[in-house]
């Protein structure tokens, strides 16, 4: 035993088996995934980091620890979002005969998934840094992080709220438009693309390629709009249902 737990702190102190064990959770959440016949229960992420926490908890890991290991994950959350300019482009046309629609549907959902969380938390006692840090939920984890940290807020504990919503919006978005009776592909993918962002998007990707772009627009826009308002807004609001 004590072999064993001399080799697992050499392991552990390596990089690279932080990266490999991610992409090794990953690869057995997305096998699930599949083999589930892709439900949406079965997100691939959300077992993938249940996987994770598992190991960082029975090994007695400190999440910085691995977070140096798995840091180029998160890295390339940049180009990811960037390289959804391409199917973007290839639905160009379609996009500039919805942009009003979609202009509209950005400012409500911006504010609703913003006001919505703060007047929530406010609702049940949370206080202070924590609802700063709820702000920014919905948007992708880059930006969330960065306007976080500019109101005040935990940028910890925003990434944390940032998957919980990505994953949750994986989950509930298709049968929960099913039963709402929304059929455009268009309308479909930006709502879950403005809720629930990156991991919203790839879940939109899944199930149609109309749907994935117009989430991929849903995503950035977002984005967009939040780092603005965010700081603008989120401050004011919270000094308002603290006071």
């Amino acid at each position: 035993m004590s072999d064993v737990t001399r080799i697992w702190t050499y392991l552990s102190a390596d990089p690279l088996l932080w990266l490999t064990l991610t992409l090794v959770a990953y690869l057995i959440g997305d096998a699930a995934f599949v083999a589930s016949g892709r439900r949406p229960l079965v997100n691939p992420v959300l077992l993938a980091v249940a996987i994770l926490a598992v190991v960082l908890r029975l090994t007695g890991t400190p999440y910085q620890t691995y977070f140096a290991g798995a840091q180029f994950v998160h890295f390339m959350l940049g180009p990811a979002t960037v390289a959804l300019a391409v199917p973007l482009h290839a639905n160009l046309p379609r996009i500039r005969a919805s942009a009003l629609p979609m202009a509209a549907a950005l400012v409500a959902g911006a504010l609703t998934g913003m006001v919505s969380a703060v007047l929530i938390a406010a609702a049940m006692g949370v206080t202070g840094q924590t609802l700063l840090s709820l702000a920014p939920k919905s948007v992708t984890a880059p930006v969330a992080l960065g306007v976080s940290e500019a109101i005040g807020g935990s940028p910890t504990l925003t990434a944390v709220l940032v998957i919980l919503t990505g994953i949750t919006g994986a989950i509930i978005a298709t049968p929960l438009l099913n039963a709402l009776g929304v059929k455009d592909w268009r309308a479909r993918g930006f709502a879950v693309g403005v809720a629930s962002h990156g991991i919203g998007t790839a879940r939109a990707f899944q199930v149609n390629e109309t749907a994935g772009a117009f989430a991929g627009i849903g995503m950035g826009l977002n984005a967009l709009l939040t780092a603005l308002v965010a700081p603008l807004l989120a401050p004011p609001l919270i000094a308002l249902l603290t006071h």
